[in-house]
């Protein structure tokens, strides 16, 4: 791994890394958030999935997470959204599709399918490397805002132990039926709207084998409330399933960073406790 920066924050230390990614066949950078406690014992670790159009800097610099962390002892990774350095027809024409609109899976349509893997980056890779060069324990939750919500869901819900919490902020819940996801689904999965459904919150909570609460901000001044973000959808789901799920919508906030950071709070004590349970 290459050290690309080094800052002092809230006591712990925020260091940016790039490093050679076997999932997405190129460099990758990710942040890594070490609250003070990390000097003297491993600590358990958030992974946090962002949003459209972000990188890993976008939490770190507006989410005024890390007073928070550093008190509950808590690591943060901050990984980017999606592949950089390739150069695919159409692949930086839109905010929604292609750079910096991974959407946390494992694209099969080619060439996307030959890097955009950001699912098993995730999942597996990351943590392995993280693991491996780090002082942090197997104790693992996952968050994420709008794309990376859903992001957040769809790991949690397909890898029944390997979390302990998760949760969002405005998740894409019902990416199958909203245009983002069909946009995307389209070109990194194809025509076949069956293979769609192993990467839609709402579809995997019927037959998920693990039953993590779920928590999810929502706000209800949000601009991509209803077209694109349907947390009723994901009421609804929960509901038929008997998955527990606390969706609290919060008047006047939208969907940006300002948003996240009036609630990042909430969510830390939330993965805390499940993580030191």
């Amino acid at each position: 791994m290459e050290l690309l920066s080094s800052t002092k924050v809230s006591g712990g230390w925020l260091k940016r890394y790039r490093h050679e990614s076997l999932s997405v066949k190129g460099d990758m950078v990710f942040a890594i958030f070490l609250p003070p406690q990390a000097e003297s014992i491993k600590v358990p670790v958030l992974y946090w999935l962002s949003g459209l159009t972000c990188t890993d800097e976008n939490f770190s610099q507006k989410a005024g997470a890390f007073n928070k962390a550093a008190e509950l002892g808590l690591a943060i990774v901050m990984p980017d959204t999606s592949p950089r350095g390739t150069d695919y027809p159409g692949e930086h024409e839109s905010y929604d599709f292609g750079s910096g609109a991974g959407f946390y899976l494992n694209a099969t349509v080619e060439p996307y399918g030959h890097t955009y893997n950001m699912y098993d980056y995730v999942v597996q890779e990351l943590p392995t490397l993280v693991e491996e060069h780090f002082p942090i324990s197997d104790k693992r939750s996952i968050s994420g805002h709008s794309m990376g919500g859903h992001g957040a869901l769809i790991c949690a819900l397909k890898n029944p132990g390997r979390y302990q919490s998760v949760s969002a902020f405005a998740p894409i819940t019902n990416p199958t039926q909203c245009p983002w996801g069909e946009k995307a689904f389209t070109g990194y999965l194809g025509e076949n709207r069956e293979t769609w459904k192993a990467w839609d919150a709402c579809e995997l909570i019927a037959t998920a084998e693990e039953r993590l609460p779920l928590l999810v901000d929502q706000g209800e001044a949000d601009g991509f409330l209803e077209e694109q973000l349907k947390p009723e959808a994901l009421e609804q789901a929960c509901a038929k399933a008997g998955h527990e799920v606390t969706l609290r919508r919060q008047s006047g906030y939208d969907h940006s960073y300002y948003f996240i950071s009036s609630f990042i709070a909430d969510h830390l004590e939330h993965h805390a406790a499940a993580l030191t349970s």
